[in-house]
């Protein structure tokens, strides 16, 4: 799944042109290397993302099989590492 969908399919963003822009704006890695929009998202990728004032760390446990899925059962597809 291409790392802009699962952004917004996982509820880390509200919708998938935010995970656009923060992708264009670089602030988006995938294990340590900058993210394109079109780069895919793998079971065990370590996913940072830059805030202004401080890093968010995501390991990706699951792909989901839908478009989006309820903000409940987020930990099952991602775990907050800081």
């Amino acid at each position: 799944m291409r790392i802009d969908k699962f952004l917004n399919s996982v509820n880390i963003t509200k919708r998938r042109s935010v995970a656009q822009d923060m992708i264009n704006n670089k602030v988006v890695l995938i294990d340590g290397t900058v993210a394109k929009a079109s780069k895919n998202v793998e079971v065990g990728s370590i996913i940072s993302i830059n805030f202004l004032d401080s890093t968010k760390m995501y390991e990706v446990l699951k792909i989901p099989t839908t478009k989006s899925t309820p903000k409940s059962l987020q930990g099952e597809y991602v775990k907050e590492l800081s």
